[in-house]
């Protein structure tokens, strides 16, 4: 009978190890995806100000894009972080965030210039975040999560220089 325990408990593991149950995650990883968290919902929040406080359509276009590239992105990491059993933030204090306390007292032009500008600092910013994690992430599946968001992290960066052109302001 005990021989059986044994047994049982040798395979349980072995399955566990094998499929990556129990592995621990390191705090680079951890914190990549905390960060990667934080800026999708920063991002969207964002476009969703940007659609109703901007003037221009491009930048409204924009903002559309962000909002539903970055909820798409956090759904993403969360079933992510559920799979590999680490906490990632739920939600942002938009009262203690620069960028939006700033960008909430906005409107027209003066918002479009001010989003412009953001878009294109943050989207740099994390493009050196996630690229730094793709080559470095020890846990395959956050970094396949990072390799596959660059391109659009790239775009959104595109984006945001097409807007901020100075033949596209009014």
């Amino acid at each position: 009978m005990k021989i059986c325990s044994m047994v049982r408990g040798a395979c349980c593991l072995a399955f566990f190890a094998a499929t990556g149950y129990g592995a621990t995650v390191s705090n680079a990883d951890k914190q990549f995806m905390a960060v990667a968290a934080t800026t999708d919902m920063t991002e969207a929040h964002e476009g969703q100000m940007a659609e109703n406080q901007a003037s221009r359509t491009d930048v409204k276009d924009f903002a559309r894009t962000l909002v539903q590239d970055h909820t798409e992105s956090y759904e993403h990491l969360s079933e992510l972080a559920g799979k590999i059993g680490v906490s990632i933030p739920k939600g942002i204090n938009t009262g203690k965030d620069r960028t939006i306390q700033v960008l909430v007292h906005l409107k027209g032009a003066s918002f479009d210039r001010a989003f412009e500008r953001d878009e294109i600092a943050s989207h740099r910013r994390a493009l050196e975040i996630f690229k730094r994690e793709a080559a470095h992430a020890q846990d395959p599946d956050v970094k396949a999560y990072a390799t596959g968001r660059i391109p659009v992290l790239e775009k959104h960066l595109r984006l945001a220089e097409e807007c901020a052109k100075p033949n596209k302001r009014s």
